[in-house]
Formats: C-alpha cells, structure tokens, sequence
C-alpha cells in the first residue's frame, strides 16, 4: 500500500518526465515546422484538426487555440468524417492530423479522400516514419522517449508535447498575424478580458437628467439636494452651456464643516473644486476604473472637451463586469 509520500514522490516523478520531453521540443522548431506555420497563414479557407482518443481532445484544444487567436479553425471526429462529416472540408483547406503512432486507422482512411482535395496536410506524430506522417505534406515530431505512465501505456508525455507544440504553433500565427488584444478581446467578449477591452465609458456612463450638476450660482442647500437625490456623493458644477467648471462632493462639504466655514453665506463655486478629475467618453471603462483607483475616488464626470456628457460610478463599473 502507497505511503502518502509514496505518492508525493509518484507525481514528482510524473513532473519530471514531462518536463524532460519538453526540454527537447526547441530543436523541433525546424524547416517542416515553419513551412506548417507558412501553409496556414496562407489559407484561403479553415484550419480543420482532427485526431482519435487523448490525441483528438488534444487536437479539439489546438482547434480552440487557433479560432481564438486569429486563425479560423475547428475540430473534426475523423469516425464522423468518414460518416459525412469530410462534408465540411472543402478546397483551399489546412488538415492538422493528430496521432502519436501515425497508424490510427480512422485517421489513414481519411487519407485518399483529402489527397483528391485541394487541402494540405500537416501530421503531427511521433513517429516520422509512419504512414499519416509520409501521406503529409509537413511533419511536426511530437515522438517522446517515454511516456511519464510507470506502464509506458497510459499518454502522458506524448500529449504534453503535442499540446505544447500546437500552443507553439497557435502564438506563432498570432504574432505573424498581428493579433492585437483588441482583436483577442472580440473573439471573445462574455469574459471579462473581452469587457474591459471592449466596453467605453460612454457604453455605461449615465446622461441626461441622471446626471448631477448645479449652476455656480446655486447656494449650499439647492447644491446638497442635488447631490442627495442622485446619489453619486457630488455634483457637477457646469455652466448654462454645460461647460464642466468644477465638481463639488461630500468629501468637500465634510471637509468644510471640519474647518467651520460658512456656508450658507456663499454660491457653490466658492466652494467647489476647479481641477477635478475627468474622463472622455470614448475612453475604456477600464481607463476609468484605474483613475478611480489611483485617485481613490468612486465617480468621475464624463466629457467632451470641456463639456459634460455625463457621469460614471464605480458601481457601473462593478455591473458591467469590468472590475
């Protein structure tokens, strides 16, 4: 029976051999590798993976990868293809087929179908030898000295480096593609990457009678009124044109009452704060959120130029996921 140190030192071991395969993939980055990257970023059509059992859930990650980072891709059964799924490659194609022994039977039965296809195929293998690898027109060597299973049966290492190799193969094409993050972030807009590299201010902020502001004539009650009814802990002090002039906010009044200043005697710009922070509409919510942040402050009036368009809260934020 295993000691639980037994098993510490079983998964240690498992680490170890599977970064020992690992250590050997950057002499892989060779000729066949670069010309596979090449054929893809020429195609005129998809980048279909494909590949049985631990290879095929390797595979449909490699798919996923590619799609996410600029390279339209997706993954196919090659059982199903042989059951009308071939139905979806069509010329000008790039197969990516995954097997380790590169003799997987539902793999070579696809082989004389996508050699009457104007399709090119790169065979990721352990074996460079080996039937699907020859049938290739690109051969990316996935091979292993062993795999980190103690039986040498289970993949283990094998499907590390495969994986591994197609990560290479995915942030390869991006870069020579100039993938951006935006372009990252539109592929993917439910996350919260997606949001904070797609959502502006002005998605979120609030406009018209929602927004706080007061003339800088207004007195001290009409200016508290106003910051009570709309709840944001200040007011916008804006001219007859909507020209932001100043804000004033319930950290000036507390500090006010500290100091034992007066005033009832005196209109709100005498009181309000000229240099306040501001964001522009168009700028990222997460813009907003890193001033609010820096400056410790939980609203911002939103502008255009000089004039108020409206205003954004902290609890925006929080609500549209960005923080």
């Amino acid at each position: 029976m295993h000691t639980s140190k037994d098993l510490k030192a079983l998964a240690q071991a498992v680490i170890h051999e599977e970064i020992t395969a690992l250590q050997q993939l950057p002499a892989r980055i060779n000729e066949q590798f670069i010309a596979a990257c090449e054929a893809i970023l020429a195609c005129k059509g998809r980048v279909i993976v494909t590949g049985m059992g631990k290879s095929g859930h390797i595979g449909s990650k490699i798919a996923a990868t590619l799609a996410s980072t600029g390279t339209p891709a997706f993954f196919v059964h090659p059982g199903e293809a042989s059951h009308g799924d071939l139905g979806m490659i069509v010329n000008g194609d790039v197969i990516i087929a995954l097997s380790n022994s590169g003799s997987t039977s539902e793999l070579l039965a696809l082989i004389p179908i996508l050699q009457r296809q104007q399709v090119t195929l790169i065979a990721m293998t352990g074996n460079p030898h080996s039937e699907l690898a020859q049938a290739a027109h690109f051969h990316i060597d996935t091979s292993v000295e062993r795999e980190a299973c103690p039986l040498g049966l289970a993949p283990t290492s094998s499907t590390t480096v495969a994986l591994v190799l197609g990560d290479a193969l995915a942030i390869s094409l991006l870069e020579a593609r100039g993938f951006t993050s935006e372009d990252f972030a539109r592929s993917h807009p439910g996350g919260r990457l997606g949001k904070r590299l797609l959502v502006h201010v002005k998605d979120i902020m609030h406009t018209g009678a929602r927004i706080p502001k007061v003339s800088p004539h207004a007195d001290m009650r009409e200016t508290i009124l106003e910051m009570t009814r709309q709840g944001f802990g200040m007011t916008a002090v804006v001219s007859d044109n909507n020209e932001l002039l100043g804000v004033f906010t319930d950290g000036d009044l507390r500090r006010s009452f500290e100091n034992g200043q007066a005033l009832h005697t005196q209109a709100i710009e005498a009181w309000m704060t000229t240099k306040s922070y501001t964001i522009d509409d168009h700028a990222l919510a997460v813009e907003a959120l890193n001033l609010m942040q820096a400056k410790s402050i939980t609203a911002l009036p939103v502008v255009q130029g000089k004039y108020m368009v409206g205003i954004i809260h902290m609890h925006d934020l929080l609500r549209a996921g960005i923080v």
